[in-house]
C-alpha cells in the first residue's frame, strides 16, 4: 500500500499510487478533512488518485518526487489548492 496516516496525522504518498489506492486516499481525506498530504516520495499516481486530490483539495507537502508528477500534476493541483504547505 502506497498510502497511510503518520501518528502525526499527515497522509503519506509513496512509490506508486495505483488507482486501488483512490478509494483509501478519499476515507483518509474524509475523516481526516485537515490532513496534510505529502507526496514528497511518490513517484507516479493513477488519475484516479490525482483526481481525488483535485476535488479534496488538501494541503499539499511537496514537490513529488516523481518528474512527471512534478512537471504536470503538482501545479494543477496547487491552482485548485487553497493551500499549500512548504516542501522541506
Amino acid at each position: 500500500m502506497s498510502i497511510s496516516l503518520s501518528p502525526g496525522g499527515t497522509i503519506l504518498l509513496e512509490g506508486p499510487s495505483p488507482s486501488e489506492d483512490a478509494e483509501l486516499l478519499l476515507q483518509l481525506l474524509l475523516s481526516n478533512p485537515k490532513a496534510v498530504v505529502d507526496w514528497r516520495r511518490c513517484s507516479a499516481a493513477h488519475s484516479a488518485v490525482i483526481q481525488v486530490l483535485m476535488a479534496a483539495k488538501p494541503a499539499m507537502l511537496g514537490p513529488p518526487a516523481g518528474r512527471a508528477l512534478a512537471s504536470w500534476t503538482a501545479p494543477a493541483i496547487a491552482s485548485d489548492s487553497p493551500q499549500q504547505a512548504a516542501g522541506k
